[in-house]
């Protein structure tokens, strides 16, 4: 389960959540002269239920921040969020227990086959975007860029027993003994990372720590001087003193991981979409799952901002709605 720092991301949920509140009142105030979309919500208030969601622990900061946002609007809907991984979310997504899947990466083929055969039809959204962080200890003064080359002489399954040393990295490097740290095997960041880096989903040296905890990690590379670990960009934002992130050369040249560089697409190849799955008919038959999913899209980018994620570019939003609108016109 991906932890946050409650301060930062309570500040700015509830100025953010303070902001939607004075902006309804005064709509309010101003009748008829809202927008649609705040006619919509203003039609949908008083309504009740449960809105179902699981899967990735990257993507769960955003759907409760839209959930803790959503709130305001609709305080008698429940949105219940959970993080059983991208691909414990499928399963359960696929089997119906849910209306929503968080997924850090696309549905999979098998997972794909899964829902056919349950019957359960679904729509893909991406929902923000944000870049996968390499990190190591604050201490660590020796390294401030690696190549992807580098990091698959570090991450590679061959490697296991053999690369524990950074001199063996880098004849430059100290005599420092690595200590590695990441994320779990039911992790879409687990997927990413090693097909981004080592060619092959799921190819990894065993020999390192998982967790499905970025924060086990965060303490795994703060203690240990020699230590290296990944996880979302968001984290690094949330714990600044704790890891150093490091830039990373795709082949042209060395790139930080910034908002900025993930969405123009420069910082190769660790930048990625996120995604929310919706279940087509808990979309058409439950109004609280539709209200929450169309109040998601709609103020994607100030969810982001209060999840500490990157927003959609206007491709990705335009794209988004008009995924919800073939939804409802079907």
């Amino acid at each position: 389960m991906k932890g946050h720092t409650v301060s930062k991301k309570s500040i700015r949920i509830l100025g953010l959540a303070a902001s939607l509140s004075v902006a309804a009142l005064l709509l309010t105030a101003c009748g008829g002269q809202s927008s649609g979309a705040d006619n919509a919500n203003a039609e949908a208030g008083g309504l009740s239920g449960s809105v179902t969601v699981d899967g990735s622990s990257t993507v769960a900061p955003l759907s409760e921040a839209a959930a803790d946002l959503f709130r305001d609007v609709e305080p008698d809907i429940n949105v219940t969020v959970a993080t059983s991984g991208t691909g414990g979310g499928f399963k359960k997504f696929c089997a119906g227990e849910t209306d929503i899947s968080n997924a850090s990466r696309e549905i999979k083929e098998e997972e794909i086959a899964e829902c056919e055969a349950a019957g359960i039809e679904y729509t893909e959204i991406v929902i923000a975007n944000d870049g996968l962080s390499v990190v190591v200890n604050p201490e660590n003064d020796w390294v401030d860029c690696l190549t992807v080359e580098q990091l698959a002489t570090i991450w590679g399954p061959e490697s296991e027993g053999e690369i524990t040393n950074w001199n063996q990295v880098d004849p430059s490097f100290p005599d420092i003994p690595l200590g590695l740290f990441g994320a779990g095997t039911d992790s879409g960041t687990f997927d990413y990372f090693t097909d981004a880096i080592n060619g092959e989903e799921g190819a990894i040296r065993a020999d390192y720590s998982p967790s499905e905890d970025d924060n086990i990690t965060i303490q795994g590379v703060s203690g240990d001087e020699g230590a290296m670990g990944f996880f979302g960009l968001s984290y690094v934002e949330e714990n600044p003193d704790s890891v150093k992130a490091l830039e990373i050369d795709g082949g042209a040249g060395c790139v930080a991981p910034t908002a900025e560089t993930v969405q123009d697409g420069t910082y190769t190849p660790l930048g990625r979409e996120l995604f929310i799955y919706v279940a087509n008919e808990s979309y058409a038959d439950k109004e609280q799952v539709r209200s929450y999913v169309d109040f998601y899209v709609e103020n994607e980018a100030e969810i982001a901002e209060a999840a500490l994620y990157i927003g959609l570019t206007e491709e990705q939003k335009t794209t988004a709605t008009e995924e919800l609108a073939s939804l409802v016109s079907e």
